[in-house]
């Protein structure tokens, strides 16, 4: 008998709730109210699906997973965090935005005092910054994997319409979260500038200055990390060459 694994066990029981909720529907088409067996598996990213294009059937790979855990939490609107329904996001269910507009959520909120408005804000854009530098270094070793992969295409034997194909979408799927989470990522300095504005006019405080380099930081971070459009490298031979 194979036994779920801990990780399995805890998303099971997330999506029972969640299904109890009428989050998500498709839940109660099992036989006797069970979780459909689909539902319940370790590679949980079915957002991604949300942002374009195809899936691969292929299974992932370490770091292409990792791509994805630590995709999310930038794409994922920053007070969306820790709320209820943040599972129902990541697996698809609901948008990684339901709260709305950034600046709007922050200044719309009701807040213990204006300094906890602006340390909410340098929480966020400290967050991000946290984020982002493992997000693309792991993202650049995905990329230049998958230049090898396509240069491999070439060179492996009798391979099948639907192993190629699926070769191709996983290439496409994993330039596809890069490529949102950079946007993501500028449209967020966007409105955190645009937010700290409305804060400097409406409660002014010494703050603002953290907050303005805080902001400052992460842009400098995006501006570090770019990926053009594959392929490739320099360099980059097939998987075979780099053995």
């Amino acid at each position: 008998m194979i036994f779920p694994t801990a990780r399995a066990l805890r998303r099971a029981l997330t999506l029972g709730a969640l299904c109890c909720l009428g989050v998500l529907p498709d839940c109660a088409n099992g036989d006797f109210g069970q979780i459909k067996p689909s539902l319940v598996r370790e590679d949980v990213h079915d957002w991604v699906g949300g942002i374009g294009g195809p899936i691969s059937g292929f299974q992932l790979t370490d770091d292409e997973r990792q791509l994805r855990d630590l995709a999310f939490p930038l794409m994922q609107q920053p007070l969306d965090r820790q709320q209820p329904y943040s599972i129902a996001q990541e697996y698809g269910a609901l948008p990684a935005n339901v709260s709305g507009p950034y600046p709007f959520v922050l200044l719309s909120t009701r807040f213990r005092s204006p300094e906890a408005r602006y340390a909410q804000l340098i929480d966020d854009v400290r967050n991000d910054s946290t984020r982002a530098p493992a997000f693309f270094e792991n993202a650049a070793r995905v990329i230049d994997m998958d230049r090898k992969r396509e240069r491999s295409l070439q060179y492996v034997p009798g391979l099948s319409i639907v192993e190629r194909d699926n070769a191709i979408t996983r290439m496409r799927e994993n330039y596809t979260v890069v490529r949102a989470v950079q946007d993501s990522l500028r449209h967020r300095v966007h409105d955190y500038h645009f937010a700290l504005g409305r804060l400097v006019i409406a409660t002014p405080s010494p703050r603002a200055v953290d907050a303005e380099r805080a902001i400052n930081e992460l842009r400098a971070i995006l501006e570090r990390y770019r990926f053009g459009a594959p392929p490739a490298r320099r360099g980059a031979g097939s998987l075979a060459e780099a053995r």
